[in-house]
């Protein structure tokens, strides 16, 4: 399939933040629910190694997507371990509650981070889940570039890929909206007035989660864009693919050469 790099509700700067944070409740639920991330616990902890420090900072996090089960992973392997979430638009009160419901191990920034251009005081090793799709390539090009001028180690993971099986699983969607609703906290009335009476929630999923497969980028794209980056050969790059349960995860790990 070629790629498509259309437009996702959730990136416009019109969108309502309220049905912006409807939806990234949902992510954070369905992923921590379902334990996506289990299988790149390794990964993870090479890249917190390399960085030569105990911080993952995670950029565009959205809700705090599956952090609540990795972070529990992570943890028991590497207990000095901290993450700090940020966003270019900071969903504060889920920051705030994910933070309150999971620990010290958390920190959140309030104010809007650009991943294509990282704050200088944010040190750690860098991670995006599901996130690495929304930019466009030359701000991909841009964010890994980034992370190459500063020395800094990256992680990208994305849990869905182009190709028609995954679009079609992607249409099934709104069918996993109206049935985790419920469960989803904190309870909001508005989530499920948006939900099941005017059901915008399920179909603005349904089209960002068609376009994530159509956004996504090929593990022979990520190759590619590494090979084109100023100092790429001072980074070893790793790319692969890990299965958790019924998830591929496909990822880039890229850290400084010794």
């Amino acid at each position: 399939m070629p790629r498509l790099h259309l437009f996702e509700f959730e990136d416009l700067p019109w969108f309502p933040s309220f049905l912006r944070n409807y939806m990234t409740d949902f992510l954070q639920f369905v992923t921590n629910q379902f334990d996506f991330y289990k299988g790149i616990v390794p990964i993870l902890k090479k890249g917190v190694e390399k960085s030569g420090s105990n911080t993952i900072i995670d950029l565009a996090s959205g809700a705090g997507g599956g952090w609540k089960k990795l972070g529990e992973h992570l943890k028991a392997e590497l207990p000095e371990v901290e993450v700090v979430l940020s966003d270019y638009y900071p969903n504060t009160d889920a920051f705030q509650l994910f933070v309150e419901q999971n620990g010290a191990m958390f920190s959140y920034k309030k104010e809007s981070v650009n991943a294509l251009d990282v704050p200088k005081e944010l040190k750690g090793f860098r991670t995006q889940f599901l996130s690495f799709h929304h930019f466009k390539p030359e701000e991909a090009h841009q964010i890994l570039q980034n992370a190459v001028d500063c020395q800094t180690p990256i992680g990208i993971f994305e849990a869905q890929e182009r190709s028609i099986p995954h679009f079609i699983q992607f249409m099934l969607s709104p069918i996993n909206v109206l049935i985790s609703t419920p469960f989803i906290r904190p309870f909001k009335l508005g989530r499920i007035l948006f939900t099941y009476l005017i059901p915008l929630v399920p179909l603005f999923v349904l089209w960002d989660g068609l376009v994530s497969v159509l956004r996504t980028y090929s593990a022979s794209e990520l190759e590619k864009m590494t090979k084109q980056l100023k100092n790429s050969d001072s980074f070893t790059w790793e790319i692969g693919k890990k299965k958790t349960g019924p998830i591929t995860i496909l990822y880039l790990l890229g850290y400084p050469k010794a």
